[in-house]
């Protein structure tokens, strides 16, 4: 825990740095009351010292700032451009306020996990192959409507995911780390999973690495699934046990459709890349047209609740935050 000496009001955060020219053009510019600089937390931001930055941006295609985080010593807030945060506050000790990205990547990562059931459902990578192959040929699917879907995972990702789910026609059930109901309907918990996954012919994982959710999907919980049920992950790889699930697909019994994999990058060589009934995709979830807006949208809503003394959105770690 930081002294009380040290604790840094809110409203004294006046220097911002941003990784990228496009943010930062676009943030200086409905933001003329913060100081802007450009700095990827590599090397020496353009126009201050490391030492001035009281609020950084951390860069969305790049970790190198990893390898040496003591750059962030003197920074009061860390903002990440993803809503992943597994490792970062180890590497920034308690000082250092962290925050996630929250719903930025929220639309993009339930559009992935929408096309990933739909493609496996309706085989559309054999309709794929077929055309690629000349051939015109009609087939029979499994279909996404009536189909049992758990979702586990009931944060801003899962969230999106279950919203865009309903109107599909499925029976859905959200499961979160405990039992509570919300203003969408009971949600279970996952010491519940063992008795949900019977009855699950779709499990769609949506959450964060923790230590409570490391390994959550091991070789028990996978079994319980029923015959040809599929698996989609679009959370985070270590949450499933790879090889347990690599052997229920290779054996034909589970199918699987991924965008996260434990380890990333799959190898090219790995059965999952070539197994039928399984679908990998290279982490694009949050790749797409739709994060630039919305990470300019959630840095000024940021900058808004600094001025006025409230805590930022998605906050991790309070850090030296005076709130």
């Amino acid at each position: 825990m930081s002294d009380p000496a040290d604790r840094v009001p809110l409203d004294s955060l006046t220097v911002l740095s941003l990784p990228e020219p496009w943010l930062l053009e676009e943030v200086a510019a409905e933001a003329p009351d913060f100081r802007c600089v450009l700095w990827d937390l590599v090397g020496e931001p353009q126009g201050c010292a490391r030492d001035e930055v009281d609020i950084a941006v951390a860069p969305y295609d790049s970790n190198r700032w990893r390898k040496d985080p003591s750059v962030l010593r003197d920074v009061s807030l860390l903002q990440l451009q993803s809503t992943g945060y597994d490792g970062v506050p180890e590497l920034l000790g308690e000082g250092t306020a962290l925050a996630a990205a929250g719903w930025v990547h929220a639309a993009g990562t339930a559009e992935i996990a929408l096309g990933l059931i739909i493609a496996a459902q309706r085989e559309l990578d054999r309709g794929v192959r077929q055309q690629a192959e000349g051939v015109y040929r009609t087939y029979h699917s499994r279909a996404v409507a009536d189909s049992r879907v758990t979702v586990v995972g009931v944060g801003e990702i899962g969230g999106a995911v279950a919203s865009r789910l309903r109107p599909f026609e499925v029976q859905l059930t959200r499961v979160a780390s405990s039992a509570r109901d919300d203003a969408a309907g009971h949600v279970h918990g996952t010491d519940e999973l063992g008795e949900i996954l019977p009855r699950t012919d779709i499990l769609v994982l949506a959450l964060p690495l923790t230590a409570s959710t490391a390994g959550l999907v091991d070789r028990e919980l996978l079994s319980r699934l029923p015959d040809d049920a599929l698996v989609v992950n679009v959370g985070r790889g270590p949450v499933v046990d790879t090889a347990a699930l690599t052997s229920e697909v290779c054996a034909g019994r589970l199918r699987c459709a991924l965008d996260v994999v434990d380890p990333e990058p799959l190898p090219g060589e790995h059965p999952l890349m070539g197994a039928a009934g399984s679908i990998v995709l290279p982490h694009v979830g949050g790749s797409n047209a739709s994060y630039r807006p919305r990470m300019r949208r959630l840095v000024l809503e940021q900058l808004e609740r600094l001025r006025q003394g409230r805590s930022p959105q998605f906050l991790v770690q309070p850090g030296r935050l005076m709130m």
